[in-house]
């Protein structure tokens, strides 16, 4: 799947790049004076190129519609439905994108999934679609698309190492 059918498809879930930029802008504005939306929008596609991070939505997207459509077996499909607050699988499959840019999207993603902000609050809404998987795999995305930014930041401070002796 290419990136735009995973924006695509992400978008039939009530989720676009933009969302997920508007985010990622807040967690690395405060650190980066010079960064603008047009980079932000850039670091989550890029993230979206990676074939690991499709797999991780393809995953978890598919069981949200699965149980939207009452498919799977019990007592999962109880799970689901109820979005129990211990299951702990959805940040877990999550993590699997969070890891892509290393311990920074961690923190941030654990930042994100306490705080719920933009499109993952309404997406931890319950309603008519099941989002189980959907906010933690959004709040992964963002905070991976963060990191990224974070680690290509030329202001960044760069420490080399001294010559042996």
């Amino acid at each position: 799947m290419s990136v735009n059918a995973i924006e695509k498809w992400l978008e039939t879930r009530g989720v676009t790049v933009e969302d997920v930029a508007e985010i990622v802008y807040t967690l690395q504005s405060p650190y980066n004076s010079d960064l603008r939306m047009e980079e932000c929008r850039d670091s989550v596609r890029a993230v979206l190129e990676k074939r690991e991070v499709q797999y991780v939505l393809y995953t978890g997207i598919a069981l949200d519609e699965l149980a939207e459509r009452k498919l799977l077996p019990e007592p999962l499909q109880s799970i689901m439905e109820r979005d129990e607050s211990l299951y702990g699988v959805d940040e877990t499959l999550a993590l699997g994108i969070t890891n892509v840019y290393g311990m920074i999207g961690l923190t941030s993603f654990g930042y994100l999934d306490k705080m719920k902000p933009g499109i993952i609050r309404k997406l931890n809404v319950k309603g008519e679609k099941i989002h189980v998987f959907l906010d933690d795999l959004v709040a992964g995305l963002a905070a991976a698309a963060s990191a990224r930014i974070a680690h290509g930041d030329p202001k960044a401070i760069q420490y080399h190492l001294p010559d042996s002796p």
